[in-house]
């Protein structure tokens, strides 16, 4: 079974203008196939994220003709901006919408759905887009639109606005992406309006953008991000914010986009696997957004000389919105005419900065969370997740049930690179269910090929094994799809593990159930609404590869050792040099030194190859 979402890297799409004007024209046939005496270019299955989905198309059209000059055009996008005007502009209070401060203002939003009252939470975004399609058909009205329709546009684009800043509480939805694209909006909107008012409006998107998005960042894995939807990052909508600060630098130049964009860049860099897959967030663990991603993809991506591209979008989305029958969809048209604007090429080579939280070389990748426990591995094509045990989760060792894994002190990280190897060695101090201090060292080694994790520790009692991940899906060329098996190799012992119990609780790697879904059925909400990181976290047991220690290593410790990835024999030995330790494998040596580091705390690690 695939992942739906998770299809071909971004920057396989084709970027050319050529490439473009064949998506435009195909934009506008359909265009012309759809709309309605009435001016309507909605499509027929269009219920939600309906407000603003034709003014996307007439947006769209208004571009082509910038150009093609298509002859057609402009009687259909002022066909379509009357009708938006008409039909598509409300000014009353929705029934039931819970984040107004002024009541009755009279100022023009735009609905989620039509219905009165019947789901109006989702007016502010749904306005929000609304006025970035408006501001992006203002700037192609040019010698386009009637003057008299010009001007009740651009005072409907001042209404949007100020219903977002003014009529309601910003941001409600704690969502970065929507509140980076109202900022936008603004920004936009501003190059439209005579000079004091100009200014003021640029004034306040930028304060806004200062004092409810900046000020309010939220660190994972040491970088300041964006909050979205209660969290730090999600894997569909985080790209998405990084596309919205790619647009607020390009046309306001001012720093503050360009410096937290950045981060936002390293940090996803870093998150994301060789293979482009990546797992994990507030809204939606696995759902990963497409074109609307590229534009930021690509200009951070060059930015901070990264290949940001290899992210793996959904190709259904490849170029616009679309419906379950392929149809045009104008909801985020705004996009992609910024994609075709700007001018930036892929930077298609890896960083060669080493990240703390990453191990990268060749095809081999290790993803690595906050308390720098494996989130996401990656060799042979295979990507593994943490496995669960007794409600534990993470790569560790486990004593009777227990996970030795959660740090409770300072975690200290080596990174070295030699004889074509690279190595991180990460020292981590946890407490056993006893409470009894430990200190232990994790070090993963790669070619590029195939990746070494040797995990060691003071001795142990009863009788100890490694919590190795769980395997869960690879590539398969263009696709990532559903998997429960494993190249994977031990010095020790090695099984792979199912859970015995049944239950949403449960999550066994050969069921047809996603992560994603797992992780819903135990999210406190809905899927959408519920937080499906926090849901997996409540994941009780999984399918797991457990190794068991190595044999010959010395008495005071237990030691495992671990390949993913091809390889033939696989010997790993462990000796004793005073305070430190040395492994021998058949691809390399490595002496580990003291848990406690040197004179100043730091990790000691020499590597070379065999």
């Amino acid at each position: 079974m695939h992942l739906l979402h998770q299809r071909g890297p971004l920057h396989d799409l084709p970027d050319t203008p050529e490439a473009y004007d064949t998506v435009l024209a195909d934009v506008v046939e359909q265009a012309f196939a759809r709309l309605t005496p009435e001016g309507n270019l909605e499509h027929l299955d269009c219920v939600d994220d309906i407000g603003d989905t034709s003014l996307g198309i007439t947006s769209l059209l208004a571009f082509a003709w910038q150009r093609s000059k298509d002859p057609r055009l402009p009687d259909a996008v002022a066909r379509s901006l009357a009708f938006h005007l008409r039909e598509r502009v409300y000014t009353g209070d929705n029934p039931g919408y819970p984040n107004l401060k002024v009541r009755n203002s009279g100022l023009p939003y735009a609905r989620y759905t039509l219905v009165p009252g019947a789901h109006p939470i989702g007016d502010w975004p749904s306005t929000v887009w609304a006025l970035l399609q408006a501001v992006n058909l203002l700037d192609a009205a040019e010698g386009l639109v009637e003057d008299g329709q010009r001007a009740e546009f651009l005072d409907t684009a001042r209404g949007y606005w100020a219903w977002l800043t003014e009529a309601t509480f910003f941001n409600p939805q704690e969502a970065g992406n929507q509140a980076i694209g109202c900022v936008v909006g603004g920004l936009m909107l501003a190059a439209h309006l005579p000079g004091p008012e100009a200014e003021s409006v640029r004034a306040r998107a930028l304060r806004l953008y200062r004092d409810e998005i900046h000020a309010h960042r939220v660190e994972d894995r040491g970088a300041a991000l964006p909050p979205e939807h209660g969290g730090a990052y999600d894997n569909n909508y985080g790209p998405i914010s990084l596309s919205f600060l790619a647009q607020a630098h390009r046309i306001s130049g001012e720093e503050i986009f360009a410096e937290d964009g950045d981060t936002l860049a390293r940090y996803l860099d870093a998150r994301l696997t060789n293979g482009g897959f990546d797992n994990g967030g507030p809204r939606y663990s696995e759902q990963h957004s497409a074109f609307e991603s590229v534009l930021g993809l690509r200009y951070f991506g060059t930015r901070i000389g990264a290949d940001l591209g290899r992210y793996r979008g959904d190709s259904r989305w490849a170029r616009h919105a679309v419906k379950a029958d392929g149809g045009v969809d104008g909801h985020f048209a705004w996009m992609l005419v910024w994609q075709i604007q700007d001018t930036t090429r892929w930077h298609r080579e890896p960083s060669s900065a080493i990240a703390r939280h990453q191990l990268r070389a060749g095809t081999v990748s290790v993803a690595f969370d906050t308390r720098m426990t494996p989130a996401v591995v990656e060799a042979a094509g295979t990507y593994y997740l943490p496995a669960a045990v007794d409600r534990r989760h993470g790569f560790g060792p486990v004593v009777d049930g227990f996970l030795l894994c959660r740090p409770m002190g300072e975690v200290r990280v080596r990174d070295v690179r030699a004889d074509g190897l690279a190595a991180k060695l990460v020292t981590k101090p946890v407490v056993d269910r006893d409470h009894v201090l430990r200190h232990i060292q994790f070090l993963y080694v790669t070619d590029g090929t195939s990746l070494w994790t040797t995990v060691s520790v003071e001795r142990l009692p009863g009788t100890p094994y490694l919590l190795a991940g769980l395997p869960y899906a690879e590539d398969d060329g263009d696709r990532v799809r559903r998997t429960a098996e494993a190249q994977v190799t031990s010095a020790g012992t090695l099984r792979l593990t199912h859970p015995e119990a049944e239950g949403v609780d449960h999550f066994d790697a050969r069921s047809e159930t996603t992560q994603e879904q797992a992780a819903f059925a135990l999210a406190a909400d809905p899927r959408g609404y519920g937080n499906p990181d926090e849901g997996w976290h409540h994941l009780v047991s999984s399918t797991a590869l457990e190794a068991g220690p190595v044999p010959g290593a010395p008495d005071d410790v237990h030691a495992f050792a671990v390949r993913y990835g091809p390889g033939g024999t696989f010997t790993a030995t462990f000796e004793r040099e005073g305070t430190g330790l040395t492994v021998h494998t058949e691809a390399f040596t490595a002496r580990i030194g003291d848990p406690a580091g040197d004179a100043h705390g730091e990790p000691e690690l020499t590597l070379s190859a065999c």
